[in-house]
């Protein structure tokens, strides 16, 4: 073999070491998207999972509950965060698109109707929610209440792509009913907290755990559920054993069939599952949400270990 061979075949090998060097150490992707209000859970167990996994990146969008089921059901994604259960219209253009998944519950949460500190409204009932919410017809607080001052209200609250959006209608106003159209709508959660943080007169509502990080800015309202019924305020016991009705719900991720043959992907869930009988389940507290128990979460990986057998 001549010098100009030997030289070729060299960097030939060379070449070849490098790129097969460069595939193995190549990042592997989890793609989520979906609910600002699964976001902060989901987002700090991405962190923990980074610091194990580091040929792993998972990225965590917030499009709302509803624009990540777009993005889910055309395959765009590997996991919808979702703060509602997946609507019938949804499943229908799975079913058509050949998108089959998997529900999996995370947490608790409770829809807060939160004011300023100085707010001079402690607590509401669902009837007036209901009459402030299902039309533009209220402009000032005194028409809730002739008790209440006469002031205009300042209205804030999640877009309608927003999980928490569709329950808060759903539960207030009628699943079927009109909802006001006159309020400043944000997908970002942080923007509704300084908008309401910044009004005397104003009321909002988005997940507990956006109130529990911004408690010294602003304050939560207590919730009648009825005439003659106690109001409650939102918190970690009321949302867990649904005396704070009619807003405590459970909040979810979803997980296609086709993300559940990514080796990557199972991986990370069992980490998100795993972990949420220790670790977790400090976060979850951390983030402003309520754990659900142990046994709950062992039925929760056994399910996802089905699917994972079904999927291959």
């Amino acid at each position: 073999m001549n010098k100009f061979l030997k030289l070729l075949l060299i960097a030939s090998c060379s070449v070849l070491f490098s790129c097969t060097k460069n595939d193995k150490s190549k990042k592997q992707f989890v793609k989520v998207d979906g609910s600002s209000t699964v976001y902060p859970i989901t987002e700090a167990i991405a962190e923990e999972y980074s610091k194990v996994a580091k040929a792993t990146r998972v990225t965590v969008g917030v499009s709302g509950t509803g624009g990540g089921f777009k993005k889910f059901i055309n395959n765009e994604i590997d996991i919808n965060d979702a703060s509602r259960e997946i609507k019938k219209s949804e499943i229908e253009k799975a079913a058509k698109n050949g998108v089959s998944y998997i529900e999996l519950p995370v947490a608790y949460d409770g829809i807060s109707l939160v004011v300023h500190p100085d707010s001079f409204l402690t607590e509401i009932s669902v009837q007036q929610l209901k009459k402030l919410w299902e039309s533009d017809t209220v402009k000032m607080w005194n028409e809730l209440d002739p008790s209440w001052p006469a002031e205009k209200i300042k209205l804030y609250g999640p877009g309608h792509d927003s999980g928490t959006f569709d329950y808060f209608k759903e539960v207030i106003v009628g699943k079927k009913g009109s909802f006001r159209s006159e309020y400043t709508q944000s997908e970002d959660d942080n923007m509704l907290v300084r908008g309401v943080a910044g009004d005397k007169n104003a009321i909002g509502f988005f997940g507990y755990s956006y109130y529990e990080a911004n408690k010294d800015k602003l304050r939560a309202l207590a919730v009648s559920n009825g005439p003659n019924t106690p109001a409650v305020v939102p918190g970690p016991t009321t949302i867990q054993d649904g005396s704070y009705a009619p807003l405590s719900r459970k909040i979810f991720i979803y997980v296609s069939q086709n993300a559940a043959k990514k080796e990557q992907v199972n991986d990370f869930v069992n980490f998100y599952f795993t972990k949420a009988m220790d670790k977790t389940q400090k976060i979850i507290s951390q983030v402003g949400y309520i754990p659900l128990n142990d046994s709950t979460y062992q039925d929760v990986l056994k399910k996802y270990d089905n699917f994972v057998k079904s999927a291959q």
